[in-house]
């Protein structure tokens, strides 16, 4: 079992408890299995929230360590302090590889090879652009709205560009923008709390939960979406009254032009300022409030109260729809995962996951997040070189006998919008 582990070897901190006799029973419950070792989390508070429950006392978190800590000394030196022992062969049987081992080596051997073909590597002139487009469109949208008669497209450009303050703080959230992670996490706090209004620490501890288990019931938080949207029909089921029922049922014609603005409305003036106060985020309070005062103390400072705040909430339903439907279009229509199954990484990003067939057009709106398998797999790798290893993920995928799932733009929107309408008509109804 062992020989797979040593080719994928990480470096570790210094210091640990070494267990030398078995961890067995209900002891091994307790444990997350990691390169064929057994670590004791039972007493472990995880700084990214609940997310190592879903990866305890059963299969193997190899892959999730990996991709969300491979940039990080301090996870990698709390990782070595915790109690731990080398599995039995027993449970190594059991949990290792989540029963694709050859999958599993393949898988390892070909991020080697990216790694080492310097495929995880920031490039300058690419943030640059990124940073920089950023900041043009917000000057010519604010130009447009308060010094020309073209006020409605200055204010669909600031929408769209706020959308796409969450695309690059995405990125800058899974460490894969500069690869320097105080770097990226203050790009992201930035962007996202005065592009979009919102917590970067609440989204990096939610989103990193999809990531480890995309579309596994009770697990996914993206499948969680009550009480405006429910993507699957368990979670329809779980709908309580009369108009709750009536809403979820008119869903699929409410999901982009209301359900996504009341959601990030949801957010921006509620969940997200409480959890920046609750963590004592200091950094993220401030870049939300310079949001709001330079929007209201300049950009539409020649507007009435009343106009500026429907200029606002208009603002709002542009950026809203335009981030949250993309971000619908490659999982929510798709098939999902039982709350006692375990798969391998790899069989999460092949079976949850599409992506949307990739041209010019399709790669800027959807800032290559259209290749959600390639995302999915390696999410540290900075995502415009996505186009290029999808070929080699291609074959990965077509020798192991998974499908490699791409549709184009308007089929996904389609199906989504399709899933939406089935789910909401089976509200109220009682599913297995």
């Amino acid at each position: 079992w062992q020989h797979i582990y040593r080719n994928r070897k990480l470096v570790m901190g210094r210091g640990g408890q070494k267990v030398t006799s078995p961890i067995v029973g209900e002891a091994a419950a307790k444990t997350v299995l990691i390169q064929g070792e057994l670590y004791d989390v039972s007493d472990f508070k995880h700084p990214g929230g609940s997310i190592v429950k879903f990866l305890t006392g059963d299969g193997d978190a190899t892959e999730a360590f990996t991709e969300f800590h491979g940039r990080s000394k301090k996870a990698k030196a709390m990782l070595k302090a915790l109690p731990h022992t080398q599995a039995s062969d027993e449970e190594m049987k059991r949990r290792a590889f989540n029963g694709r081992e050859e999958l599993a080596k393949d898988y390892a051997e070909l991020r080697r090879e990216l790694e080492e073909e310097g495929f995880f590597k920031p490039n300058v002139g690419e943030i640059m652009y990124r940073l920089s487009e950023i900041f043009l469109m917000h000057a010519i949208g604010i130009y447009l709205l308060k010094y020309t008669s073209y006020f409605y497209t200055g204010v669909i450009m600031l929408g769209i560009v706020s959308g796409r303050c969450g695309w690059l703080m995405h990125e800058g959230g899974h460490y894969s923008l500069t690869g320097i992670i105080k770097i990226d996490r203050f790009i992201q706090e930035f962007l996202y709390g005065v592009g979009c209004g919102m917590s970067a620490a609440w989204w990096r501890n939610q989103h990193n939960k999809h990531h480890a288990t995309p579309q596994k019931l009770q697990h996914d938080v993206d499948l969680d979406t009550l009480p405006l949207v429910a993507f699957h029909s368990a979670i329809a089921a779980k709908a309580k009254g009369t108009i709750l029922k009536a809403w979820l049922k008119l869903q699929a014609v409410l999901f982009i032009p209301v359900s996504c603005v009341l959601v990030a409305l949801f957010w921006q003036y509620y969940l997200h300022p409480r959890h920046a106060l609750r963590i004592k985020n200091a950094r993220e309070l401030t870049f939300i409030t310079l949001r709001h005062f330079f929007i209201y103390n300049f950009v539409l400072s020649h507007l009435s109260w009343p106009a500026a705040i429907g200029t606002y909430l208009f603002y709002d339903q542009i950026a809203a729809s335009y981030i949250f439907t993309n971000f619908a279009l490659s999982h929510t229509h798709l098939p999902v995962t039982q709350s006692n199954q375990f798969l391998h990484w790899v069989e999460y990003a092949a079976n949850h996951t599409t992506n949307i067939a990739s041209n010019p057009l399709v790669d800027w709106w959807m800032a290559y997040l259209n290749f959600q398998i390639e995302h999915h797999l390696f999410p540290s790798m900075p995502q415009f070189r996505h186009p290029t290893v999808s070929k080699r993920v291609r074959q990965l995928f077509e020798k192991h006998g998974l499908q490699y799932d791409v549709r184009s733009y308007f089929t996904c929107l389609g199906q989504t919008l399709a899933n939406l309408h089935t789910v909401g008509a089976s509200t109220g109804k009682k599913t297995d």
